[in-house]
Protein backbone atom coordinates (compact mmCIF):
# COMPACT_ATOMS: atom_id res chain seq x y z
CA UNK A 1 0.00 0.00 0.00
CA UNK A 2 1.17 3.96 -0.01
CA UNK A 3 2.68 5.27 2.46
CA UNK A 4 1.33 8.28 3.50
CA UNK A 5 3.19 8.75 6.65
CA UNK A 6 6.82 7.77 5.11
CA UNK A 7 9.96 6.75 6.75
CA UNK A 8 11.26 10.69 8.25
CA UNK A 9 14.09 12.39 6.71
CA UNK A 10 17.63 11.06 7.50
CA UNK A 11 17.14 7.33 6.58
CA UNK A 12 17.66 7.59 3.03
CA UNK A 13 20.60 6.94 0.99
CA UNK A 14 22.31 4.95 3.51
CA UNK A 15 24.68 2.15 3.03
CA UNK A 16 27.03 1.34 5.93
CA UNK A 17 25.73 -0.06 9.08
CA UNK A 18 25.55 2.74 11.28
CA UNK A 19 24.49 2.63 15.44
CA UNK A 20 21.13 3.21 14.49
CA UNK A 21 20.93 0.74 12.59
CA UNK A 22 22.13 -2.12 15.32
CA UNK A 23 19.14 -0.24 17.04
CA UNK A 24 16.84 -0.71 14.53
CA UNK A 25 17.65 -4.50 14.08
CA UNK A 26 17.10 -5.20 17.82
CA UNK A 27 14.08 -3.08 17.77
CA UNK A 28 12.52 -5.57 15.25
CA UNK A 29 13.83 -8.64 16.84
CA UNK A 30 12.25 -7.65 19.92
CA UNK A 31 9.19 -7.00 18.43
CA UNK A 32 9.40 -10.40 16.40
CA UNK A 33 9.18 -11.52 20.06
CA UNK A 34 6.67 -9.68 21.05
CA UNK A 35 4.16 -10.64 18.63
CA UNK A 36 4.84 -14.03 18.77
CA UNK A 37 4.66 -13.84 21.93
CA UNK A 38 8.38 -15.44 23.10
CA UNK A 39 9.45 -12.47 25.62
CA UNK A 40 10.10 -14.60 28.27
CA UNK A 41 12.98 -16.67 25.80
CA UNK A 42 14.17 -13.49 25.82
CA UNK A 43 17.25 -12.24 28.85
CA UNK A 44 16.01 -9.57 31.27
CA UNK A 45 17.41 -5.92 30.48
CA UNK A 46 18.96 -3.97 32.93
CA UNK A 47 17.15 -0.74 34.17
CA UNK A 48 16.79 1.81 36.80
CA UNK A 49 13.67 2.56 36.15
CA UNK A 50 11.04 1.21 39.01
CA UNK A 51 8.82 -1.43 37.72
CA UNK A 52 5.75 -2.40 38.79
CA UNK A 53 4.94 -5.94 40.08
CA UNK A 54 4.79 -8.13 36.72
CA UNK A 55 5.90 -5.80 34.34
CA UNK A 56 9.28 -6.22 32.05
CA UNK A 57 11.73 -4.43 30.68
CA UNK A 58 11.53 -4.46 26.82
CA UNK A 59 14.72 -2.15 26.13
CA UNK A 60 16.65 0.71 27.76
CA UNK A 61 18.99 2.88 26.55
CA UNK A 62 20.21 7.06 26.50
CA UNK A 63 17.12 9.47 25.57
CA UNK A 64 16.50 13.39 25.68
CA UNK A 65 13.30 14.50 26.84
CA UNK A 66 11.91 17.92 25.25
CA UNK A 67 8.53 19.88 25.62
CA UNK A 68 6.83 22.34 23.72
CA UNK A 69 6.25 24.85 25.81
CA UNK A 70 6.90 28.81 26.65
CA UNK A 71 9.94 30.10 28.54
CA UNK A 72 7.73 32.89 30.01
CA UNK A 73 4.16 34.45 29.74
CA UNK A 74 5.02 37.64 27.87
CA UNK A 75 5.14 39.63 30.99
CA UNK A 76 8.31 41.81 32.25
CA UNK A 77 9.59 44.61 34.74
CA UNK A 78 9.48 47.66 33.42
CA UNK A 79 11.52 50.51 34.88
CA UNK A 80 10.50 53.68 35.76
CA UNK A 81 13.88 55.68 35.67
CA UNK A 82 13.68 59.69 37.66
CA UNK A 83 16.71 61.28 36.70
CA UNK A 84 18.04 64.13 38.06
CA UNK A 85 21.09 66.62 36.98
CA UNK A 86 21.78 68.75 33.67
CA UNK A 87 19.36 68.49 30.56
CA UNK A 88 21.81 66.11 28.70
CA UNK A 89 22.51 63.60 30.86
CA UNK A 90 18.62 63.73 31.80
CA UNK A 91 17.96 63.27 28.15
CA UNK A 92 20.16 60.18 27.92
CA UNK A 93 19.14 58.48 30.81
CA UNK A 94 15.11 58.62 29.76
CA UNK A 95 16.81 57.24 26.22
CA UNK A 96 18.54 54.33 27.63
CA UNK A 97 15.41 53.73 30.21
CA UNK A 98 13.29 53.17 27.30
CA UNK A 99 15.93 51.14 25.14
CA UNK A 100 16.47 49.05 28.12
CA UNK A 101 12.41 48.99 28.51
CA UNK A 102 12.15 48.30 24.94
CA UNK A 103 14.61 45.16 25.22
CA UNK A 104 12.89 43.63 28.03
CA UNK A 105 9.05 43.63 26.03
CA UNK A 106 10.94 41.78 23.23
CA UNK A 107 12.74 39.05 25.34
CA UNK A 108 9.37 38.64 27.28
CA UNK A 109 7.17 38.11 23.75
CA UNK A 110 9.70 35.86 22.26
CA UNK A 111 9.69 33.75 25.31
CA UNK A 112 6.21 33.35 25.54
CA UNK A 113 6.38 31.63 22.01
CA UNK A 114 6.09 27.94 22.46
CA UNK A 115 9.33 26.11 21.38
CA UNK A 116 11.32 22.48 21.76
CA UNK A 117 12.76 22.69 25.70
CA UNK A 118 14.85 20.41 26.32
CA UNK A 119 14.48 19.37 29.61
CA UNK A 120 17.15 16.59 30.48
CA UNK A 121 19.11 13.69 29.33
CA UNK A 122 18.35 10.35 31.25
CA UNK A 123 17.85 6.27 30.41
CA UNK A 124 14.60 5.95 28.74
CA UNK A 125 13.08 1.87 29.80
CA UNK A 126 10.03 0.86 27.64
CA UNK A 127 8.34 -1.87 29.25
CA UNK A 128 4.99 -3.95 28.67
CA UNK A 129 2.92 -1.25 30.88
CA UNK A 130 4.43 2.22 30.48
CA UNK A 131 7.33 4.43 29.11
CA UNK A 132 9.91 5.21 31.92
CA UNK A 133 12.07 8.05 31.81
CA UNK A 134 14.61 8.23 34.39
CA UNK A 135 16.06 11.65 35.72
CA UNK A 136 16.21 12.84 38.85
CA UNK A 137 14.40 16.68 38.10
CA UNK A 138 12.44 15.27 34.99
CA UNK A 139 11.65 11.83 35.28
CA UNK A 140 8.24 10.22 34.27
CA UNK A 141 6.33 7.58 33.64
CA UNK A 142 3.88 7.50 30.75
CA UNK A 143 1.13 4.71 30.13
CA UNK A 144 0.83 3.39 26.86
CA UNK A 145 -2.76 3.56 26.98
CA UNK A 146 -2.61 7.75 28.19
CA UNK A 147 -1.12 8.48 25.35
CA UNK A 148 -3.57 11.11 23.15
CA UNK A 149 -1.39 11.67 20.16
CA UNK A 150 1.60 9.86 18.70
CA UNK A 151 4.43 10.31 16.02
CA UNK A 152 7.83 8.77 14.81
CA UNK A 153 8.98 13.25 13.72
CA UNK A 154 12.46 11.61 12.94
CA UNK A 155 14.20 8.29 12.86
CA UNK A 156 15.75 8.72 16.50
CA UNK A 157 12.79 11.12 17.41
CA UNK A 158 8.94 9.90 19.22
CA UNK A 159 6.29 12.10 19.98
CA UNK A 160 3.56 12.02 21.46
CA UNK A 161 0.55 14.32 23.23
CA UNK A 162 -0.94 13.57 27.01
CA UNK A 163 -3.27 15.21 29.02
CA UNK A 164 -2.06 17.58 31.55
CA UNK A 165 -2.67 16.65 35.31
CA UNK A 166 -1.69 20.57 36.41
CA UNK A 167 -4.39 22.13 34.63
CA UNK A 168 -3.78 25.26 37.11
CA UNK A 169 -0.81 26.60 34.56
CA UNK A 170 -3.86 26.63 31.64
CA UNK A 171 -1.99 23.72 29.22
CA UNK A 172 -4.62 20.77 29.21
CA UNK A 173 -2.31 18.57 26.74
CA UNK A 174 1.25 18.43 27.14
CA UNK A 175 3.41 17.69 24.13
CA UNK A 176 6.82 15.66 24.20
CA UNK A 177 9.56 14.44 22.71
CA UNK A 178 12.05 11.70 23.15
CA UNK A 179 14.65 12.13 20.74
CA UNK A 180 16.60 8.14 21.64
CA UNK A 181 17.88 5.20 19.38
CA UNK A 182 14.46 3.32 20.51
CA UNK A 183 12.73 5.75 18.85
CA UNK A 184 10.92 3.12 16.21
CA UNK A 185 10.01 0.62 19.31
CA UNK A 186 8.54 3.27 20.88
CA UNK A 187 6.61 4.35 18.30
CA UNK A 188 5.21 0.63 17.30
CA UNK A 189 4.68 -0.39 20.90
CA UNK A 190 2.34 3.01 21.66
CA UNK A 191 0.38 2.23 17.95
CA UNK A 192 0.10 -1.26 19.03
CA UNK A 193 -1.42 0.15 22.85
CA UNK A 194 -3.95 2.69 21.34
CA UNK A 195 -3.68 3.29 17.47
CA UNK A 196 -3.66 0.45 15.35
CA UNK A 197 -4.79 2.30 12.13
CA UNK A 198 -2.18 4.83 12.53
CA UNK A 199 -1.15 5.76 8.80
CA UNK A 200 2.65 4.99 9.54
CA UNK A 201 2.04 1.72 11.43
CA UNK A 202 -0.15 0.51 8.48
CA UNK A 203 2.27 1.89 5.83
CA UNK A 204 5.18 0.71 7.61
CA UNK A 205 6.87 4.22 8.06
CA UNK A 206 8.47 3.30 11.14
CA UNK A 207 11.24 1.01 9.47
CA UNK A 208 13.29 2.28 6.55
CA UNK A 209 11.79 0.41 2.88
CA UNK A 210 14.57 -1.52 2.22
CA UNK A 211 16.14 -1.98 6.07
CA UNK A 212 15.03 -5.81 6.06
CA UNK A 213 16.76 -6.43 2.48
CA UNK A 214 19.99 -4.85 3.59
CA UNK A 215 20.08 -6.69 7.12
CA UNK A 216 19.92 -10.21 4.51
CA UNK A 217 22.86 -8.55 2.16
CA UNK A 218 24.89 -7.81 5.13
CA UNK A 219 23.96 -11.34 6.99
CA UNK A 220 21.72 -10.36 10.08
CA UNK A 221 18.77 -11.66 8.13
CA UNK A 222 15.24 -11.15 10.39
CA UNK A 223 11.98 -12.39 10.47
CA UNK A 224 9.56 -10.63 8.74
CA UNK A 225 8.94 -8.26 11.67
CA UNK A 226 6.77 -5.35 9.30
CA UNK A 227 4.49 -8.01 8.34
CA UNK A 228 4.23 -9.60 11.85
CA UNK A 229 3.47 -6.29 13.58
CA UNK A 230 0.47 -5.65 10.64
CA UNK A 231 -1.08 -8.34 11.23
CA UNK A 232 -1.20 -7.78 14.83
CA UNK A 233 -2.50 -4.04 14.41
CA UNK A 234 -5.02 -5.15 11.88
CA UNK A 235 -6.42 -8.35 14.02
CA UNK A 236 -4.09 -10.68 12.03
CA UNK A 237 -2.91 -14.20 13.89
CA UNK A 238 -2.27 -13.03 17.52
CA UNK A 239 -3.54 -10.19 17.45
CA UNK A 240 -4.30 -8.15 20.36
CA UNK A 241 -2.72 -10.77 23.06
CA UNK A 242 0.61 -9.44 23.98
CA UNK A 243 -0.28 -5.66 23.38
CA UNK A 244 0.83 -3.25 26.25
CA UNK A 245 -1.40 -2.05 28.84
Amino acid sequence: MDKPFPVPPGDAHRSAWSVLDEYLWHTCDILADFVEGRLDQRPLVATSAKLEPGDRALASGPAQRLTWRALGDGTFTQSDLVAFGDTTFVLSSMVGNALGNAARRRSAALNAQPRWVPDGTGEIALTLRKIHFVHPVCGIELGWTSLETIDLVAPDIFQASFPNDRTENGVPHIIMQFQTPWASLLFVLAALAGFPAHPRLLGRGWLPSDFEQRCVILGRPLRPTTQLVLNMGTGGPGSGQHNPS
